[in-house]
């Protein structure tokens, strides 16, 4: 298949409703306009979908989200991210601005490697009944570091006046923050700017309590 006739494919999406690395892909996807399909990978059900030997053959990690687009797959959301704006750059989610853009790639590596990976889904199953505690020390831990950062570079979104990386990474950690109870009025930059990026339509789109596989009691 010729790589133009395979960007005329749908994308479709491997992941899960409350995935949060899912659904920064969804973000994204959004924001850019981009129409596609969403296979879903319950990482609950039978004792995770996303642990099948189907599933290893899309993703070798067995981690959500993986995206096939372009004739290619991919996965890791960063990644899978930084392939759409290269190649789908309208509207831009990196600043022109090399030093903006080095601030949004900082704050994206502090969620999506400093906080994230230790208080996802498989981590809090191996720590068992302290997980909560667990999840809440992690995020404390990341936000505190984040909340001078953004202090200095947030104008209306978090670096600058601009949607970016940095947005659509820190949404769905302060949904996991919510989640594990975090008390966020220690956080007053990071609760600003959720507030106003979570009533814009791409990121309500992209909402957990909006996808396919939503479970009915926690459907919006």
């Amino acid at each position: 298949m010729s790589a133009t006739a395979a960007r005329l494919i749908k994308p479709v999406l491997y992941g899960y409703y409350r995935s949060s690395c899912s659904w920064r892909v969804r973000i994204a996807f959004a924001l850019k306009g981009i129409e596609y399909e969403q296979k879903s990978i319950n990482l609950i059900k039978d004792g995770g979908q996303q642990l099948t030997e189907q599933f290893k053959a899309i993703n070798p990690m067995q981690q959500v989200p993986a995206v096939s687009l372009d004739g290619i797959t991919l996965s890791q959301s960063l990644a899978i991210i930084q392939y759409i704006e290269e190649t789908r750059p309208e509207p831009r989610l990196l600043p022109a601005d090399p030093m903006q853009r080095a601030h949004v790639r900082i704050i994206c590596d502090i969620i999506a490697s400093g906080i994230q990976p230790l208080q996802n889904l498989y981590v809090l199953q191996k720590i068992g009944e302290d997980k909560v505690q667990w999840a809440q020390h992690f995020i404390n831990r990341g936000f505190q570091a984040l909340e001078p950062i953004l202090k200095e570079t947030a104008g209306k979104y978090c670096v600058g006046d601009e949607i970016s990386m940095a947005d659509i990474c820190l949404v769905p950690q302060v949904y996991n923050a919510d989640r594990f109870k975090v008390d966020m009025t220690q956080y007053p930059t990071i609760r600003r700017l959720n507030q106003t990026l979570v009533e814009i339509e791409a990121f309500k789109a992209s909402h957990p309590s909006r996808q396919p596989d939503t479970p009915d009691d926690l459907r919006l």
